[in-house]
């Protein structure tokens, strides 16, 4: 059952595409160790949050919600709501999307990295230590 047109246009309102907080937050604390990127590049499957173009990295932060983190309890939860079908739909399909957009990029080449949101903003150095470490790796 599709979802009223109230609920989406809802939803779509705050459904942020780029320049969410956690991303500008990843970008800030980039920015301040000196490493520099390209944001929102949409030659690339996924529209990647943020690209290192010479060492073929591409980030991608993810909502938590949007994206189905914790997606077994999440789902059980939605489940119990209104428009459940809808909204179990409507992740799964961005689940899927997520997979096919990754699986994409390294059949291209790219190293994806994918950081929820909650990741970003609870573990900030842990974040900025993997992306470091992987830009820094000998390929």
């Amino acid at each position: 059952m599709p979802a009223s047109r109230r609920a989406s246009t809802a939803a779509k309102g705050a459904s942020i595409k780029a320049d969410t907080k956690p991303e500008l937050r990843l970008r800030q604390e980039l920015w301040r160790k000196g490493l520099r990127y390209r944001k929102n590049v949409s030659a690339l499957p996924g529209i990647p949050d943020l690209i290192f173009q010479k060492a073929h990295v591409a980030i991608f932060c993810d909502g938590d919600f949007w994206h189905g983190k914790g997606w077994k309890s999440r789902k059980a939860r939605l489940t119990r709501g209104a428009n459940a079908e809808y909204w179990i739909s409507k992740i799964e399909r961005n689940i899927e999307r997520d997979r096919k957009t990754t699986k994409t990029l390294k059949k291209r080449g790219w190293i994806v990295l994918r950081f929820w949101e909650s990741e970003i903003q609870r573990d900030i150095h842990g974040v900025l230590a993997t992306v470091y470490s992987t830009l820094h790796q000998d390929r």
